[in-house]
């Protein structure tokens, strides 16, 4: 597999695993897609940034999305991981985790303290990947 950024060409492939994205988390993002792809087409320095997984054949078998930020704790930013999606049928193959890395190694690149995420706690076969990669929080997410 090869983990690498979104380009122009990968809509066709992207869209399914959005939609699966969405379901998964039962939410309807149609108002935004748009956005969000033109947005990963020209971003600016601090994104939204889109990689994507492609499997051997060549198509797309995973995506996540990430943010750079400011932060008052430290002068370096901090790298938000927004979307991380696999196809169910590959969960636990490794897609997840080669998205995560390559997460890392962009917010390397960009000098960051921290890279974060946020998850559903019913999420438990991400949950499993999460507490391999990355150390659980004792945060609680309030929002308006």
């Amino acid at each position: 597999m090869t983990i690498r950024r979104v380009k122009i060409g990968d809509r066709e492939g992207w869209d399914p695993l959005w939609k699966g994205y969405q379901n998964y988390y039962e939410v309807d993002l149609t108002e935004t897609t748009e956005n969000t792809w033109q947005r990963f087409m020209e971003p600016d320095a601090n994104g939204p940034f889109c990689l994507v997984c492609e499997g051997e054949s060549g198509e797309l078998i995973g995506f996540t999305t990430y943010v750079f930020h400011a932060h008052t704790w430290h002068p370096e930013p901090r790298c938000y991981l927004v979307d991380l999606f696999t196809t169910s049928n590959l969960r636990g193959k490794g897609v997840g985790r080669a998205l995560i890395e390559a997460v890392y190694e962009k917010a390397d690149l960009h000098n960051c303290s921290q890279v974060y995420w946020l998850t559903q706690d019913f999420n438990e076969a991400g949950r499993k990947l999460y507490d391999k990669v990355a150390k659980l929080t004792p945060f609680v997410k309030y929002q308006r």
